[in-house]
């Protein structure tokens, strides 16, 4: 075969040939277009019984990795099974019914499964891979080509749609050669570990970050001796107060929303901001979208937070607070905090408002019908821990730290996610080529 020679990052050599129209769009010449129903490639496995056992490897939708490859498994009590699939080792488990298949839930039943078989909930196809590398359907299956075909056979009531069993049997896939059906697998395969990798250590420092919030916000950094606060219902340093928030704030202020009938008051040079900015511990300005002019704060409820001030969303998006790094006005789901920064740092404050005891208190006082809002008179007599501002800063920078390394490991996250899915449309369709052999 002749073709251009390119080398990957890898360093496994990649060749460009040529195609041939197929039903499934232009494939290398090379490769084949076969059914995934075709028994000599895979079939769906049949239900069966089981018994002479006490105890199971079950696995339940919520085992089955919308990302990474293979099932986790429970052990249940074999009578505490009362509906299930059949399934064995090696089984590429595809979820069939919504919003899981549109959620790209399917797994690899582990080699390691106690007994070589497990039962699965009822909503897999659990699919016996034959003449056809397991990793590698397993990939075509998570291409959003092939995926795509599946949700648009769905059938059934809304909410309760399924794929037909029918519709993964004539599923036309690309057949490239054994080979390099293992070497693309390989490739994707490693991506994904490292992506598993970066996920592990994402969780680990989701976990620090939790245990630290908690820690420091309630017992600071080197106390020694701790009273019990009433107002906060737990113990903190004896050398802390503690104040409401309308004692530390100069102001509270109510926002709105220019008409948007009336396209002078937008696309101007001032920020405006909702609830989704608020997905940070600082309101990040680069994704900010919408901008207003002056005339169209003089014209609505919108008002201006001065910088290096508190946000807290009071109705739309309750237990959501950032600080403000720049000048900006704010919607009606909003209330900016004005701080009087002898007393409060206002990134202690923004951690303090988001720690999940706070959340919760917050979300129930929360009141309303459609829409849930904080009465101001809540938010204002909400009691708020009072370190020395020293001890406050040195918190924030503490939290801070830890969520900047968050940021980073969710940025490498994003690269890795991009590299598969630039591969996975190149070597699934055959758009590069891998060499393997000789």
């Amino acid at each position: 075969m002749t073709g251009l020679k390119e080398t990957h990052s890898n360093g496994d050599e990649i060749m460009v040939v040529g195609y041939k129209d197929t039903p499934i769009g232009k494939i290398p010449e090379d490769w084949d277009v076969v059914k995934l129903g075709d028994k000599r490639i895979a079939e769906i496995r049949g239900n069966k019984s089981v018994s002479g056992v006490d105890k199971i490897a079950f696995i339940p939708m919520e085992l089955i990795p919308d990302s990474g490859i293979c099932t986790g498994y429970e052990i249940r009590k074999i009578n505490e099974v009362k509906s299930s699939t059949y399934c064995e080792a090696g089984d590429l488990l595809l979820a069939k019914i919504t919003p899981s298949l549109e959620n790209g839930k399917q797994g690899i039943v582990p080699d390691d499964i106690p007994n070589g078989f497990a039962l699965a909930t009822t909503e897999v196809f659990p699919i016996v891979c034959k003449g056809i590398d397991r990793l590698f359907l397993f990939y075509i299956l998570k291409h959003p080509k092939f995926r795509k075909i599946l949700e648009y056979s769905m059938r059934g009531t809304t909410g309760r749609q399924r794929v037909p069993k029918e519709a993964v049997e004539n599923l036309l896939i690309p057949f490239p050669p054994l080979s390099e059906q293992k070497k693309i697998a390989e490739i994707l395969s490693t991506v994904d570990k490292a992506i598993e990798k970066v996920d592990e250590a994402i969780a680990k420092t989701e976990r620090l970050k939790k245990g630290l919030m908690q820690e420091l916000l309630t017992k600071g950094i080197g106390h020694k001796e701790f009273k019990y606060s009433k107002e906060l219902g737990c113990e903190i340093p004896k050398e802390w107060r503690v104040l409401t928030l309308k004692e530390i704030a100069k102001e509270f202020i109510s926002g709105g929303t220019p008409s948007t009938k009336e396209p002078r008051y937008w696309n101007g040079d001032i920020p405006w901001i909702r609830s989704v900015h608020l997905v940070k511990y600082y309101i990040d300005d680069s994704l900010i979208e919408q901008y207003i002019t002056k005339e169209g704060l003089e014209n609505s409820a919108a008002k201006i937070i001065p910088k290096n001030n508190v946000i807290i969303a009071t109705r739309v998006g309750i237990g959501k607070a950032a600080v403000n790094l720049i000048d900006v006005a704010i919607n009606q789901d909003l209330t900016g905090v004005i701080l009087n920064k002898s007393l409060i740092d206002p990134f202690f404050l923004g951690w303090y408002l988001i720690s999940p005891k706070v959340v919760k208190k917050l979300e129930s006082f929360s009141r309303g019908t459609t829409i849930k809002g904080i009465p101001q008179k809540v938010l204002k007599n909400l009691p708020i821990p009072l370190p020395p501002l020293k001890e406050q800063q040195k918190i924030a920078e503490i939290l801070s730290t830890v969520e900047k390394k968050l940021e980073l490991e969710r940025k490498s996250k994003e690269k890795l996610e991009r590299i598969k899915k630039g591969l996975m449309n190149d070597l699934l369709t055959g758009k590069r080529r891998v060499k393997v052999g000789v």
